[in-house]
């Protein structure tokens, strides 16, 4: 495998959250709407010997054993029953425990793209599958388009395309435990069910986000200072700790840019309602 092109792994955002129940072993049920934006990682992959799996550019913190992208190519080349390896290399933009699906992203851009080069031939409900044994928001990434969620976010149902607005993307500088968040006996866990189109009507809530609020005093400011700057609808994506708004028309972005307080990491960012990806996946 001779290589040159850099991959893309973008960032995802909750459009909207809402925890509806848990399973008895306890997954979350929940619903949501994904989109993706044109903030991303990017992984570049290069031969290595059989059954060498090796990264470089990932967060120092996380041992090789955990850590995605080597531990999607590994499940890929077993699956496959191929003797093969790899060496991949991230730039990372994303931050992590942001929930913008930072580790989910770049795992599945490591299946999306070894399933390509090493000829694997795998359509796209079959990738999803096997992305789901790494975590409940990698199947998005392969689905590959703006979705309504379900169950534990794999049941997946393509929406009719979203606006592609402008966000304000704000990550406060802290870290939000989202285990912490799920086991907190404080969550309400069995908000009533929505429909797709009470949640296109205007339900554009995140039910994760009163907790978190209250846990992580810097998301709450975060979140005030998006609705003080003439934002819309700021919330909270994933379970945090990055905090949203939509731009409105009118807004000078440079201006707003200068405002944020230095102490916090602020993006400007797209909505995309089609993974740059999508097309190495035959449906």
């Amino acid at each position: 495998m001779t290589e040159t092109n850099w991959y893309p792994a973008p960032a995802k955002l909750n459009l909207m959250l809402r925890i509806v129940g848990q399973r008895a072993d306890g997954y979350h049920l929940l619903q949501s709407i994904f989109q993706f934006t044109d903030l991303e990682d990017q992984l570049h992959f290069a031969s290595a010997p059989p059954g060498i799996f090796r990264s470089h550019g990932g967060p120092a913190q996380i041992p090789p054993e955990r850590e995605l992208t080597l531990r999607a190519a590994r499940l890929l080349a077993q699956h496959c029953g191929l003797q093969e390896g790899v060496s991949i290399t991230l730039r990372k933009q994303l931050p992590e425990g942001g929930g913008v699906g930072g580790g989910s992203s770049d795992a599945a851009t490591t299946l999306l793209v070894l399933n390509h080069l090493w000829g694997c031939g795998l359509q796209r409900t079959e990738l999803m599958e096997l992305g789901l044994q790494l975590g409940a928001d990698v199947p998005i990434f392969l689905f590959g388009r703006s979705a309504w969620a379900e169950g534990i976010g794999e049941r997946l149902q393509a929406l009719s395309p979203l606006p592609e607005d402008r966000y304000l993307l704000i990550h406060p500088s802290v870290s939000v435990a989202t285990a912490g968040i799920f086991a907190d006996p404080e969550l309400t866990r069995q908000h009533p069910p929505l429909t797709i189109a009470s949640v296109l009507g205007g339900e554009w809530d995140n039910t994760l986000e009163p907790l978190v609020r209250r846990r992580y005093p810097a998301i709450d400011t975060a979140l005030r200072w998006l609705a003080n700057h003439g934002l819309e609808a700021p919330r909270l994506t994933g379970s945090g700790a990055c905090c949203f708004a939509r731009i409105p028309d009118g807004i000078s972005v440079a201006a707003l840019g200068s405002k944020v307080p230095s102490a916090w990491r602020s993006w400007v960012v797209q909505g995309r309602n089609t993974h740059p990806l999508y097309d190495l996946l035959s449906d």
